[in-house]
């Protein structure tokens, strides 16, 4: 086996997250350990900084220096919303080729998957060996074929402890209150707000997520039971719920205000960043169940991305271990792949990293399995235990 020669690039994309560059740390590390590579670069904003040349050199940085950045929240490189098509991946590919770089890493979700994939079509269509890889990066947990994916647990742990927190404060003074978290269409963050309950009485309600038709009659009896019966009711909802046409309430809201949407380069209808949807389900609870309720809504929106101090520890470990996995896959010679995070026990709980090819991960979204999924309104014990271990402990509280 002979590995071809040359320099390495490094980037990540897409939303930051509590542990993105714990894996950036692993790609180094390995890198440098295993001398895979010449010169280690790292690309600034991402394919941004990859078609315009803003790199800077990777390959000087000690274990010490290291360490403190897989400890550091938000991309350190700088990241990207930018969807390359073939022809901007060719452009990259052509910088990318004057430097002599052979290895590729790149830190991100499905998109970053499938930009992946299409620089290595075309340096293989061109007859230059370059070698792309994906280290799995997403809060939405919604990867393909992994059990979970960096940056989930340690979302979900803020989302529980946020939960645990404002459903103490709602018991002080009681009343409705409604939290908006992120999920387009994978509601695993959401879902992960069932934690926060307790024997005193935290944690949410009612949970509503994308996978499930959000039916507006549906939800107004539903929090008129729980408040009937509770004298205040937590409702933790996921910013991508929709009508049974499969339309996104805030775009429903958005096109009723104005006539139009707000949409990203991926054309996605822009769901974070504005209280709109909490605001809607605050004034339709006062107007179908009393305008004298106490009736509040809070958007978490990019909060739950980097929030310091409230890390995962398997979360933080995992991500650096995906990105030496994918170092491994390189000196495997793998011709390129996306590394997957598959769970090999529960009890006690362990992973492992399997490479596949990229085009299995490219561009496709796991959702919320339906066996996970009680009523419409809530979760069953299996996503419970399943979101336990990837979490970690929380936070532990009393009550008189």
């Amino acid at each position: 086996m002979t590995l071809p020669a040359g320099n390495a690039i490094i980037a990540q994309s897409g939303g930051p997250t509590v542990v993105i560059n714990a894996s950036l740390a692993g790609v180094v590390e390995a890198i440098q350990e295993s001398g895979l590579a010449g010169s280690i670069f790292g690309a600034r904003h991402a394919v941004r900084g990859m078609l315009e040349g803003h790199l800077c050199d990777l390959g000087q940085l000690d274990q010490d220096s290291l360490n403190k950045i897989a400890l550091t929240p938000g991309a350190t490189l700088g990241s990207s919303r930018d969807k390359p098509d073939e022809d901007y991946c060719r452009k990259i590919f052509e910088q990318l080729s004057t430097r002599d770089i052979r290895y590729f890493f790149y830190i991100g979700g499905n998109d970053s998957a499938d930009t992946c994939r299409i620089i290595s079509e075309v340096s293989q269509n061109a007859g230059y060996e370059l070698r792309a890889f994906h280290v799995p990066k997403t809060i939405d947990n919604d990867l393909v074929l992994n059990d979970h994916t960096p940056g989930f647990g340690s979302a979900a742990k803020f989302v529980a402890c946020a939960l645990m927190g404002d459903s103490l404060d709602n018991k002080a003074l009681p009343g409705i209150k409604i939290d908006v978290i992120m999920g387009r269409h994978a509601g695993f963050l959401t879902a992960a707000s069932a934690l926060a309950r307790t024997e005193h009485g935290t944690g949410p309600n009612l949970i509503y997520l994308p996978e499930s038709i959000f039916d507006i009659d549906r939800f107004i009896t539903d929090v008129d039971r729980v408040y009937s019966k509770e004298g205040r009711c937590m409702i933790a909802v996921s910013e991508g719920i929709h009508n049974a046409e499969g339309t996104s309430i805030t775009q429903m809201l958005a096109e009723q205000l104005s006539g139009s949407v707000e949409r990203d380069a991926h054309g996605n209808v822009q769901l974070s960043g504005s209280g709109a949807l909490g605001d809607y389900l605050a004034r339709l609870i006062r107007e179908r169940l009393g305008s004298k309720l106490r009736v509040r809504a809070d958007t978490f929106g990019y909060l739950q991305r980097s929030f310091a101090d409230c890390v995962s520890a398997s979360d933080r470990t995992e991500a650096r271990e995906s990105g030496r996995a994918a170092v491994q896959a390189a000196l495997d010679d793998h011709i390129g792949a996306s590394l997957t995070i598959r769970r090999t026990s529960d009890h006690p709980y362990t992973v492992e990293y399997v490479p596949v090819p990229l085009q299995e991960v490219a561009r496709k979204t796991k959702v919320m399995p339906a066996s996970w999924i009680k009523d419409g309104c809530d979760v069953t014990e299996d996503f419970i235990e399943y979101a336990k271990p990837l979490v970690g402990p929380l936070p532990v509280i009393g009550s008189i």
